[in-house]
């Protein structure tokens, strides 16, 4: 998670502190005034020490291309930071910018979304709003090349995308093939900030019970709930599921936002601690209205992670949510963003969080309280289902990914559970009525 720009984006912040005993305190004080700058000295003998490495290295190594300085720092701070745990790493410039456009939700470019289909580079669909839609750009159109640049045999899909994204304000022309219309045509578009929703899917199911997916936790993703919630409570629902189903993570504060209408006034939602006592924080609920007390299920599997499992711990610790689906993913660290020179920086863990009883489900997950197991295939037809609501025709479906639309097993629980929890609710309301 990150707490800059939680996707995911996004990624939380903290920690927590360490009290030396008084007799301790002074010792340190008096050997820390006779070495001077004791604390840095062990710095400046290993600092010394991999600098004699960098220069041997680069003075004997028999490619002399492949062990300048530069190369040869940034492997050295690759290995440093990543060899920490699986979530610190050393962002070199352009992961550094895919990371922040990631956890903010924005991303410059012309507004479409791309996939390839058996060599072509397709339009899934133009982004509501972006420059692709306002220039007429199609479900289906082909892209064929950028700037008169034909897109060469077997280029990768983040090739295209590399090629199609540029500076705000910038203009890139792209040759188009429309096949309905055996049309060839080139249109130019300005490049310009693209926001990705973090909400999608939103509807009423079964007449009664309201849907939404969270894809991921950045900036915009508490406006976004908080209106997709606001849509669906119009349509007078009296139960609500959340989809969190291989949502990576993202922002904390955007996972908090999230939880918050559930939640009675400084409730906490999620704690953090770390090596700082700066760093160690509770996270409480802001509300000053009455809490949302719909029944709730959250869908949960092994790929929802970070930002995400704070929502479902939140939720599930305090018996506000029924949790329907598998064991999710156990990354329960948080994550800082440290800028570095030249556009560079360090994403390091600096903490871990807690449920609202205390609980850290670091490398463990939380587990659901309904079990819906679903097999590799299952979940993989569920992912490409969910991703392409744009196909409703079944036969299409088929033609395009090769199999039909399987049915929501895990989705289909969660209602039947929550039939299950309103007839229980309609029987005490009912017993205490008379």
């Amino acid at each position: 998670m990150h707490t800059v720009a939680g996707m995911f984006k996004r990624i939380l912040l903290v920690a927590a502190g360490v009290a030396l005993g008084f007799a301790l305190t002074i010792g340190a004080a008096r050997v820390a005034a006779a070495w001077s700058l004791f604390p840095n000295r062990e710095l400046n003998r290993t600092t010394d020490y991999v600098r004699d490495v960098l220069q041997l290295v680069n003075q004997n190594y028999v490619d002399e291309p492949g062990s300048s300085y530069d190369k040869l720092a940034k492997s050295a701070l690759h290995g440093m930071v990543e060899s920490l745990d699986p979530h610190s790493e050393f962002l070199e410039a352009k992961a550094y910018t895919e990371l922040e456009e990631e956890l903010s939700g924005d991303f410059t470019g012309i507004g479409i979304q791309i996939e390839k289909r058996k060599g072509r580079v397709l339009i899934i669909a133009p982004i509501a709003g972006g420059p692709g839609e306002r220039a007429g750009l199609q479900h289906g159109d082909e892209l064929t090349g950028v700037d008169g640049r034909s897109f060469e045999k077997g280029i990768s899909l983040d090739g295209v995308i590399d090629r199609l994204r540029g500076k705000p304000k910038s203009q890139v022309a792209i040759d188009v093939y429309r096949a309905a219309e055996a049309k060839r045509f080139q249109v130019t578009l300005t490049r310009e900030l693209i926001k990705m929703p973090s909400v999608r899917g939103v509807e009423v199911l079964d007449g009664h019970t309201g849907y939404l997916q969270i894809t991921e936790f950045s900036d915009h993703t508490a406006d976004e709930f908080d209106h997709a919630l606001d849509q669906l409570l119009k349509q007078d629902i009296d139960s609500l599921v959340i989809d969190l189903r291989n949502n990576p993570g993202g922002l904390l504060d955007a996972a908090v936002a999230v939880s918050n209408p559930f939640f009675k006034k400084n409730e906490i939602i999620v704690s953090t601690r770390g090596r700082k006592p700066a760093d160690t924080d509770e996270y409480r609920a802001e509300g000053d209205g009455e809490p949302l007390t719909l029944p709730l299920a959250v869908l949960v599997n092994s790929g929802t992670a970070s930002a995400a499992e704070v929502v479902t711990g939140a939720l599930k610790d305090t018996h506000r949510a029924i949790v329907v689906g598998e064991r999710t993913f156990g990354k329960g660290s948080v994550q800082s963003i440290f800028p570095l020179k030249n556009g560079e920086g360090v994403r390091l863990t600096t903490a871990k969080y807690y449920t609202p009883s205390g609980v850290s489900i670091h490398q463990k997950g939380i587990d659901p309280d309904v079990e819906v197991v679903l097999t590799a295939e299952e979940d993989s037809r569920l992912r490409v289902q969910q991703t392409r609501g744009d196909i409703a025709d079944a036969a299409e479906f088929k033609e395009r990914f090769g199999f039909a639309p399987i049915a929501d097993k895990q989705l289909e629980t969660a209602l039947e559970v929550l039939k299950g929890v309103q007839m229980v609710d309609e029987r005490r309301a009912a017993v205490a009525a008379r």
